[in-house]
């Protein structure tokens, strides 16, 4: 940081209450009354009125009267400003740097401290060390740019925000190989590394440090030049966001937003959704991660759906190369008592699948288009055999996440089992009818051998469903196409009783059936307390044969029968032993 000292007499300035004065054996004949202090001062034995012009005019406009007192309330920079100036005339030791120059350039200038004045005067020094020295430096520009702020319209009539923008784009724009100056970049580990040259990104974190109105004309001007690549503009921006809004990856209680000013909240929205706004339109501009974020704290602060909208688009377009981690963000609405936004992911997953159905009408058949949506459909059930852990996650919103995906977005069902189990295993206390509409989104002809052996064994899942599996392993237990081999009755049965007959005989199979002694222990459920009705069975076959024909799912017929309840209390009590 670059300083110019002027001035060589001690601090003679001595503060009393409200009240400024020069200690002298002059007595003062100039007070000058700027906001709430009083200025006690001399008007030409410390050639204060031979260097400020407007002093003089009002000084000649009171009549020659011994004592004059002056009223400049409205000097920019206020009294701190015009004791910098009063400092100077007296030849009082002042320093100055990128933190004061912005208010004592303005002042000097207000008080028309120039050339015309007299030779050598406060204006021509100023500019000299704004020129010289703040333009010079990357820091010092950065610093007078935000104290720009205090003073925004005389700083943009004396063209101090266009210059320092000028000189920082300069800076920026700078091959990193050629950097020289001093910058900040405290990035994990890049201090451990011995760097020939910065890295591309040194400038984010520095220019972080402004006002968000400031930052967007850096990033603009940036923009304006086409030389940086766009992931380098949402490098920036991404720096930003971390600097000045909320982490909403971490839990923040409704007691800690409910404490919150609407000026802060509002200051929040005014941030993210001017960054939101310079996001350059390059998909590859920005990370998920980020965006999904971003929604996030949208979500939090509660900014315009416009804002929410355009979040969830952006980020539904990059759905597909998120990890488990990017969707991984608590709730915050005070309604929810589960701990995971599951709300957000199903929002942009509905994003996503709007797009994806407008690609084409034969979009199923396109490879591209369904790589990309079993990769969503992968993470999706990632992410559900996560927020399945939540006690307080409802049954129903972990349905509607799975069922969002269309039947081609999942070559097999190993991870929807593995969510579904754990959720069983979480929530002990689930209704049989809940668990029914839990397990109806299974197809057990894509589960694979290992799953449907686990599965059979699995106490926590409705025995319907445990029939199910282990009907496609006797027909065969390949995928969708087991189910094929006894659509009609063996030879010397009818096509009714006969054929469950059959069916309930092949699940007794004796040791030359693989799958003998899973088939017996499931049999001893049926056969003791847990009795299954046998249309239960010839149900189930029908189920089959009707899926063989139209394509439906097995699990999408539900089931009705009279004896439900009483069948039903059986198996539970059954299960508990």
């Amino acid at each position: 940081m670059k300083f110019m000292k002027l001035g060589t007499k001690p601090d003679t300035f001595y503060t009393e209450e409200a009240t400024r004065t020069v200690i002298s054996d002059a007595p003062s004949d100039l007070i000058i009354r700027v906001n709430n202090i009083t200025f006690l001062l001399h008007k030409l034995q410390f050639l204060l009125l031979p260097k400020c012009g407007l002093l003089q005019r009002l000084c000649s406009d009171a009549h020659d009267s011994n004592i004059v007192t002056i009223e400049l309330h409205d000097i920019p920079g206020g009294e701190d400003a015009f004791e910098l100036c009063a400092k100077f005339c007296y030849g009082i030791t002042i320093n100055l740097s990128a933190y004061n120059f912005v208010p004592a350039f303005c002042a000097a200038k207000f008080l028309r401290m120039t050339e015309s004045v007299e030779y050598g005067n406060f204006v021509l020094k100023l500019e000299s060390f704004f020129n010289s020295c703040i333009l010079e430096g990357w820091k010092d520009s950065i610093v007078t740019l935000q104290n720009t702020i205090k003073l925004p319209e005389w700083s943009e009539n004396l063209g101090i925000i266009r210059r320092c923008i000028d000189s920082i784009l300069e800076k920026i724009l700078t091959p990193p190989a050629k950097v020289s100056w001093s910058y900040t970049y405290t990035r994990p580990g890049y201090t451990q590394k011995r760097h020939q040259s910065p890295p591309k990104d040194w400038w984010t974190e520095d220019i972080s440090d402004l006002d968000i109105d400031l930052f967007r004309c850096i990033i603009t001007a940036v923009r304006s030049t086409y030389m940086l690549p766009t992931q380098l503009i949402g490098e920036a921006l991404h720096v930003y966001a971390c600097r000045w809004l909320p982490d909403t990856t971490k839990n923040i209680s409704p007691e800690s937003l409910a404490s919150q000013t609407e000026e802060t909240l509002e200051k929040n929205r005014r941030i993210l959704e001017t960054v939101v706004s310079m996001i350059p339109a390059d998909r590859e501009s920005v990370s998920v991660g980020f965006l999904l974020r971003l929604l996030s704290i949208a979500n939090y602060l509660g900014v315009s759906p416009v804002t929410k909208t355009e979040l969830r688009r952006r980020a539904s377009q990059k759905l597909e190369e998120a990890t488990i981690n990017d969707l991984l963000f608590p709730s915050h609405l005070s309604s929810d008592q589960h701990l995971y936004d599951i709300d957000l992911v199903m929002a942009v997953l509905e994003s996503y699948m709007v797009v994806w159905k407008r690609q084409s009408p034969a979009s199923a058949d396109n490879s591209e288009s369904l790589r990309s949506i079993r990769k969503v459909a992968e993470l999706i059930d990632s992410y559900l055999q996560v927020v399945a852990r939540d006690v307080n996650m409802p049954v129903f919103k972990v349905i509607s996440l799975a069922e969002a995906l269309p039947e081609s977005a999942r070559e097999e069902h190993d991870n929807l089992y593995k969510f579904i189990n754990i959720y069983l295993k979480e929530h002990p206390g689930l209704s049989k009818a809940e668990k029914k509409r839990l397990c109806r989104i299974l197809d057990c002809q894509k589960l694979s051998q290992e799953i449907r052996a686990h599965a059979v064994k699995n106490e926590r899942l409705p025995l319907r469903t445990v029939v199910q599996v282990l009907f496609y392993e006797q027909e065969g237990g390949s995928r969708g196409s087991g189910h094929d081999k006894y659509k009609t009755a063996p030879p010397g049965q009818g096509q009714g009783q006969g054929k469950i007959d059959h069916y309930m005989s092949k699940l007794k199979l004796g040791p030359e059936d693989k799958f003998s002694e899973t088939s017996e222990k499931v049999m001893k459920r049926i056969d003791g307390k847990l009795q299954v009705e046998r249309r239960d069975i010839e149900e189930i076959e029908t189920e089959s044969r009707r899926e063989g024909n139209s394509g439906r799912k097995l699990d999408t017929i539900p089931i009705t029968k009279k004896s439900s309840k009483s069948s039903d209390h059986g198996r539970d009590k059954g299960r508990d032993r």
